[in-house]
């Protein structure tokens, strides 16, 4: 395990210090689904993006699709226009915006029922998806947009792509969790690029065809340079938690036997 684990780190080292790096390209985005958020305004969906979920509606929309809000959940608030009617001139109505009024929404995950069908089967066939549901992380499909590829919550990963590389490194996050104890708030440059190089590093164990290396490239480039760090010099300061989260991920022994060999 450990000789297949610094073999590839060290070809993923190898291909950044030549600097033949395949151009970045964009990950392909599932396709919107048949929700409402889907009509809504940039600005209100940008507002559900920051409060954490994918698909937000009223209560009684959710009751439709037999989704319960479940109790003593707080909703959030979008805006919706409002309008007045006006007589013109010739006798006609129109419609005339008069402002805006802020409409309470709640978050599919304050809600209870029946999974509802946006969650991709394309997901079930992704290598290590079981280590995910033995960890008891719910991997669901988001539809595509503009704010991430993929996101960790601490016992969620959702992802707007149907790319392996990106479910890998949003694994990642959570077996660094269980390696460090705890993860520092927000995107810590130290771990976004052990992510990021991990899941390189499984994207070639599992021999699955990157034609987005690049892409990993500039992602830990961006970080690296938070530290004052060349794209290599920091893959080479975080090399020893990688291998630990790349121990964690590929062994079957339980998280914590692990994390008492590891010390």
């Amino acid at each position: 395990m450990n000789s297949k684990i610094n073999e590839t780190l060290s070809g993923i080292l190898e291909i950044f210090k030549s600097g033949q790096i395949p151009a970045a390209v964009s990950y392909a985005a599932f396709p919107p689904f048949d929700i409402p958020s889907e009509e809504w305004s940039f600005l209100n969906r940008i507002i559900m993006w920051m409060s954490g979920t994918f698909d937000a509606r009223g209560y009684r929309q959710w009751m439709k699709v037999g989704r319960p809000v479940k109790k003593g959940v707080a909703a959030f608030h979008i805006f919706a226009p409002r309008f007045v009617k006006e007589k013109k001139d010739n006798g006609e109505e129109d419609l005339s915006l008069i402002g805006f009024l802020q409409v309470p929404v709640f978050r599919y995950e304050d809600t209870e029922g029946e999974p509802l069908a946006y969650k991709k089967t394309q997901i079930n066939s992704f290598h290590l998806i079981e280590k995910a549901k033995e960890w008891g992380l719910d991997v669901h499909a988001v539809s595509g947009n503009d704010r991430y590829w993929g996101s960790y919550t601490g016992d969620a990963i959702k992802l707007a792509t149907p790319e392996e590389v990106v479910f890998f490194h949003e694994l990642s996050h959570h077996a660094h969790k269980l390696v460090l104890g705890a993860l520092v708030p927000s995107q810590d440059w130290k771990q976004e690029i052990v992510a990021e190089l991990s899941a390189e590093a499984l994207s070639k164990i599992f021999g699955l065809t990157r034609e987005t290396t690049g892409n990993s490239y500039k992602y830990i480039e961006s970080y690296a340079a938070q530290a004052g760090l060349t794209p290599v010099a920091g893959c080479l300061q975080v090399l020893s938690d990688t291998e630990k989260v790349l121990k964690l991920i590929l062994e079957e022994t339980s998280p914590e036997t692990q994390l008492v060999d590891s010390g």
